[in-house]
């Protein structure tokens, strides 16, 4: 086979229409490719659990055959949606993402386990590194990808999970995990807050000092600065699922006493008189997970979009009223579905209630136990604040 080049302009990304998110779209750009428009046909199904994976059956007991032609691949995927121009190799770059080379072979990549050869011997066999060659082969008749440097016993040893290739990319969310946090009531109120400026002015920012009431003389030296923004609540129960802290800035220890004197290290907001601190939050983002559909049914709502709009877009950030105590996990895939609109009927005097329409698919990427962050990786129609989330249904050939 000759070499397959997958460039991002074959699976139909394209530019974000906001300035705002120009640096967001580059990085996405540059590591993840999205896979092609589905057509307007597509079903919109209920929400439904996913079935879960079989195991892979053992390397040497395994009939693994190679694949000559990709028709014959296409020939056996059942529900599998590999698509018809499918490399045979792959080999893994730099900047790689787990979804982007999902995309390269299925319509739909949350199916990725369904077509990842998974070796029980390593600990983590979703990981992939840059440099290794992805093989499509048939394995007991059905497709699989595998690693190419042994059809039967694929890597076995252990490689530093910083150097596997994430499952979105890191710069297209680093903003946001040092970005709004979620916290409760009580946490917000039992928060050490700014009580004055060492210069008495109105505001501050980076290099200014500040006098801090109620920090604790726990050792920790260095705090996130924060206003308490607005509710997440939940637009089906109305209950309030946690509040907002929007960071303004960090600051270090000078002095403690009551109140302690801190210095301003950063600000990327104006510092104001009764924000609160909370400790510094650590960027942490790991690459061990994977795209997948949800193992239980899940039917949320998107609660709040990352800078405060109103309308959805491709590699938007969202807040959803799901969690995990509702059986999510980071690498969760989420149809994005409009509701049907309820319209005259023409020849009769009810209402029609109209089907309800996806919009879009989104990754969960970070999760607390009653609400969850995800990055939206394709965009069909706009989608608004309130629209449903659920497994997304899969297209049709």
């Amino acid at each position: 086979m000759g070499k397959y080049n997958a460039s991002p302009d074959q699976f139909g990304l394209k530019p974000g229409a906001r300035s705002a998110a120009a640096g967001l779209l580059l990085a996405l750009l540059a590591g993840c490719a999205a896979d092609q428009a589905v057509s307007q046909s597509e079903s919109a199904a209920a929400p439904q659990a996913q079935p879960p994976v079989a195991a892979d059956p053992d390397p040497a007991d395994a009939t693994i055959n190679g694949v000559d032609d990709i028709s014959q691949a296409t020939a056996a995927a059942g529900d599998l949606s590999l698509r018809e121009d499918a490399p045979l190799h792959y080999t893994v770059k730099k900047g790689d993402t787990l979804w982007g080379i999902a995309n390269y072979y299925l319509r739909d990549a949350w199916q990725w386990p369904q077509l990842w050869y998974t070796n029980g011997q390593i600990k983590n066999p979703h990981l992939i590194y840059p440099g290794e060659i992805l093989t499509l082969v048939m394995v007991n008749g059905h497709p699989r990808l595998i690693l190419a440097e042994d059809r039967l016993h694929p890597r076995i040893h252990e490689l530093p999970l910083d150097q596997a290739i994430p499952a979105i990319p890191i710069d297209a969310v680093r903003e946001f995990l040092r970005g709004p946090r979620l916290v409760t009531r009580e946490e917000a109120e039992k928060a050490p807050y700014v009580v004055e400026f060492t210069d008495e002015s109105l505001i501050a920012g980076q290099n200014n000092g500040v006098y801090v009431k109620n920090l604790p003389k726990n050792g920790i030296s260095s705090w996130s600065l924060v206003k308490v923004g607005g509710p997440y609540t939940d637009p089906d129960t109305h209950e309030v699922l946690g509040y907002q802290a929007i960071p303004t800035g960090e600051a270090d220890l000078r002095e403690y006493g009551q109140p302690a004197e801190m210095i301003l290290t950063k600000s990327p907001q104006e510092v104001q008189v009764g924000n609160r601190l909370l400790p510094l939050e650590a960027e942490s983002f790991k690459a061990d997970f994977y795209p997948h559909p949800p193992a239980v049914p899940v039917d949320g709502r998107i609660l709040s979009i990352y800078g405060g709009l109103t309308q959805v877009a491709q590699y938007d950030i969202v807040a959803i009223n799901r969690g995990s105590n509702d059986g999510l996990d980071p690498g969760t895939m989420l149809g994005i579905y409009q509701q049907g609109q309820s319209v005259p009927d023409p020849y009769g005097d009810g209402k029609v209630k109209l089907p309800e329409q996806k919009s879009g698919l989104l990754m969960v990427f970070k999760v607390t136990p009653r609400l969850s962050y995800g990055l939206v990786l394709k965009e069909i129609r706009p989608a608004h604040l309130y629209d449903k989330v659920h497994a997304p249904s899969a297209s049709r050939r």
